[in-house]
């Protein structure tokens, strides 16, 4: 699965920074495809995916907000996990959980969220 998000995320990426230089993007069948199959990794519902696929500047858009939860969300949960790891060695166990409790209640992307989870979970 992690192998598959990964792949997901580097082509979100490609295509989002190739997007943004060129200023379009060629909404085909591959790109729905990735779309499509990206959206729930990143807590989008069906529903938000399809409505950017009316378009290609509403794919462009898509595109664009679905790695910016990616991105986004790394750089929440590494500046996290940081920051409870520095408590947790300093014997502030309490802290340490409460940097991933602050973290599961604004983090949107499910394996961020399971990451988290996990975390806050081996700090019991």
């Amino acid at each position: 699965m992690v192998e598959d998000l990964e792949g997901d995320w580097h082509q979100l990426r490609v295509l989002d920074t190739r997007a943004q230089q060129e200023g379009s993007i060629v909404l085909d069948d591959a790109l729905r495809t990735l779309l499509r199959r990206a959206g729930p990794s990143v807590a989008m519902s069906a529903a938000e995916v399809e409505a950017g696929l009316r378009t290609p500047e509403a794919a462009l858009t898509l595109l664009h907000q679905m790695r910016q939860r990616v991105t986004e969300g790394s750089r929440r949960l590494g500046d996290a996990l940081h920051r409870m790891y520095r408590l947790r060695d300093q014997g502030d166990l309490d802290g340490a959980r409460q940097q991933m409790r602050e973290l599961l209640a604004v983090e949107v992307v499910p394996y961020y969220r399971e990451l988290a989870q996990g975390q806050l979970a081996d700090l019991d």
